[in-house]
């Protein structure tokens, strides 16, 4: 298919996992793609593989939580292919910690980023769709952890629980400006950062005990939402939070 030919897609996090094969499913669909992450190595690889798969994309290192990296971020993507169609507001980052010993600088660190990089990025996008006056797709990363609660992950739920409302909010004052706005609430996908997390012990056993599919989700499950959400076929679609867990929440 090539839903995305002619447009402008820009991808945050996407050096590795959600991220990178989310950018790989709009640039092999026809879409421009700005890669753009705070981890440089990542981002160098994956901006050379796409290139010599034949896509058209630029990569951009810049942290989500500072506003001024982020600016930058959208003006470099405008300069080189005119406008930005689509956002995928993707970069996030988690790990375990009991509720009791949480550091407030870890507390900080987690919403930095995860909701306050989520807020500056998808602003500063709208405000570029807006100046463009053809309206665009804003599609935000938020979590089954924004929906219900886990152990040892307070900081992270709080995180994605303020993406979710952050979503609807913003469906609501932009849906005049022809903005769509929605999230996508991934379950248990296997991931660098969730390998970094749980050893294949655990994720096996996470799996069979929580999981009605019986597996694991893979990134190109979360890839293909996010090119759904973004396509004409969702066009009636804002303000929703699309969960895409396997089943995890039936239970």
């Amino acid at each position: 298919m090539n839903r995305f030919v002619g447009q402008v897609v820009l991808v945050t996090g996407a050096g590795r996992g959600i991220g990178k094969a989310t950018a790989e499913r709009f640039a092999s669909e026809g879409a421009a793609v700005a890669l753009v992450s705070n981890l440089e190595k990542d981002l160098v690889e994956t901006e050379a593989e796409f290139m010599a798969q034949g896509y058209r994309v630029i990569s951009i290192q810049a942290d989500v939580s500072n506003s001024e990296q982020v600016q930058q971020a959208i003006d470099k993507t405008v300069a080189a292919f005119g406008k930005i169609d689509v956002l995928i507001n993707n970069a996030g980052i988690a790990w375990e910690e009991d509720f009791l010993d949480i550091e407030e600088a870890n507390w900080r660190k987690m919403l930095d980023v995860n909701l306050n990089g989520m807020f500056l990025v998808a602003q500063r996008t709208a405000r570029q769709m807006v100046a463009q006056n053809n309206g665009g797709v804003i599609l935000n990363m938020a979590s089954t952890n924004g929906i219900v609660g886990e152990a040892k992950y307070a900081h992270y739920n709080a995180s994605k629980g303020g993406v979710v409302l952050l979503t609807k909010t913003m469906a609501i004052e932009l849906g005049n400006k022809g903005i769509r706005v929605n999230a996508v609430c991934p379950g248990y996908i296997r991931t660098p950062m969730s390998e970094a997390i749980d050893d294949d012990e655990k994720a096996a056993e996470y799996i069979r005990t929580k999981i009605p599919l019986g597996r694991a989700g893979k990134t190109a499950d979360i890839a293909g939402v996010f090119a759904f959400l973004a396509s004409e076929d969702a066009a009636f679609i804002t303000g929703e939070s699309l969960v895409v867990d396997g089943g995890q929440l039936t239970f």
